[in-house]
């Protein structure tokens, strides 16, 4: 996929991994302030929006933290473009859910073409090679057959299996943690190739929720966004923002507002 940023863009702003549910209300607050005030153009998310998602008819519960989090999008939509893309949380998300939120669905890789710069747009979780069990895992939950059939319960069962699968993966977690097992990142030479592929120098990704920039040499450089958590010491809720007109990218703190003739 390929997304041409237009003449009249002057910035882009890139986040990922929020992870909302009705247990972060902070979080929710914060991207309300965020969205009323960034100055940015373009907001694309980079997967991971919540913390599940079992399909486009969580948006109908009563009281659901989704459908808010859809109208603050959509409310935005009205003076900037939004894009969206799935992650490992939520790569249930249907066109309800971006019709919901007024958003464009980003496909995963997603080639930016901003000015003279390309950049390479993923969530991330594909290129974690090392990973092979979840790698296996991934592979079987996005196929059709499966998501048809996962569908095609009830939203309370597809509820209690997501929040299942959360607790079994909660505890591998903490057992490796406890085993001192490394975490593990996204294979460098996979990235590159990534970038090769398209012809891009820079990638912006999310999902490992460790923020950096790293040089994979030749001018190729991959960019990590932080995930939000506002229980966090400090909290954490950064956007990366790109100028289209530089090239140049900063991060900025989602926390504090921002003035929108920046």
């Amino acid at each position: 996929m390929e997304l041409i940023a237009p003449p009249h863009w002057r910035y882009v702003d890139f986040i990922s991994d929020l992870h909302i549910d009705a247990q972060t209300p902070l979080t929710l607050a914060t991207l309300r302030r965020y969205l009323e005030s960034t100055p940015a153009q373009a907001v694309c998310v980079l997967g991971d929006l919540f913390e599940v998602w079992v399909g486009d008819d969580t948006l109908g519960s009563d009281g659901a933290v989704e459908a808010t989090v859809a109208d603050l999008f959509y409310q935005a939509s009205k003076r900037l473009a939004v894009y969206i893309m799935c992650g490992n949380r939520d790569f249930l998300m249907g066109s309800g859910l971006l019709r919901a939120c007024g958003a464009q669905r980003l496909g995963d890789p997603c080639l930016l073409v901003a000015g003279t710069q390309r950049w390479l747009l993923t969530h991330g979780d594909a290129l974690c090679l090392a990973d092979t069990d979840y790698l296996a895992f991934r592979q079987r939950v996005r196929s059709e057959p499966w998501q048809t059939a996962f569908l095609a319960q009830t939203l309370a069962q597809r509820q209690s299996a997501a929040h299942a699968m959360r607790t079994q993966s909660e505890a591998k977690k903490r057992q490796q943690a406890q085993s001192h097992v490394e975490w593990i990142d996204l294979d460098a030479s996979a990235c590159l190739a990534a970038l090769q592929h398209a012809n891009a120098k820079h990638m912006v990704h999310g999902h490992t929720h460790q923020p950096a920039q790293h040089d994979l040499g030749g001018g190729h450089s991959r960019w990590v966004l932080s995930d939000w958590d506002l229980h966090a010491t400090p909290p954490r809720a950064q956007a990366l923002r790109l100028s289209v007109d530089t090239g140049g990218v900063e991060r900025v703190d989602a926390l504090r507002p921002f003035s929108p003739s920046a």
